[in-house]
């Protein structure tokens, strides 16, 4: 290849690269991140950071969260009420894993979303909008 076709590839290569991740930036989703777990008098407290990414304000959502223990075994079912989540908007929640010290959590699932609804209307996609991460020592899936 002469000098100027391979500029012209790396060029192309370059300009594919910037907008794939310009689609990525502007994906349109629910950040749930598991941000950190703390012990609360025998318990375990958890901080979802949340942050929504959407095209929705959420006036209702309710995440199904299944704890799992350091073995494996299912711990905790819980029902965490999010909304409201407005949109454009970064939200902290706050939930105790009651009956559980957090050395004995393994694991956390996002396993449904029981309720999601917008200004508009009860939707359907939610659970496919969100997506997990972890900054807390254990792993946060859906």
């Amino acid at each position: 290849m002469k000098g100027n076709s391979k500029r012209a590839v790396v060029c192309a290569a370059f300009a594919m690269l910037v907008a794939s991740n310009s689609a990525i930036g502007s994906d349109e989703s629910v950040l749930v991140e598991l941000n950190k777990l703390e012990p609360n008098d025998g318990d375990c407290r958890a901080y979802l950071v949340m942050e929504n990414r959407s095209a929705s304000a959420f006036e209702s959502l309710k995440l199904d969260v299944v704890v799992f223990d350091t073995e494996g075994i299912v711990a905790k079912r819980l029902a965490v009420e999010a909304a409201p989540l407005p949109l454009g908007k970064t939200s902290l929640k706050v939930f105790d894993i009651g009956g559980l010290p957090c050395d004995r959590v393994g694991r956390v699932l996002l396993n449904e979303v029981m309720t999601c609804a917008d200004d508009a209307e009860e939707r359907g996609d939610c659970l496919e909008l969100m997506s997990t991460s972890s900054r807390a020592t254990i792993s946060f899936i859906k």
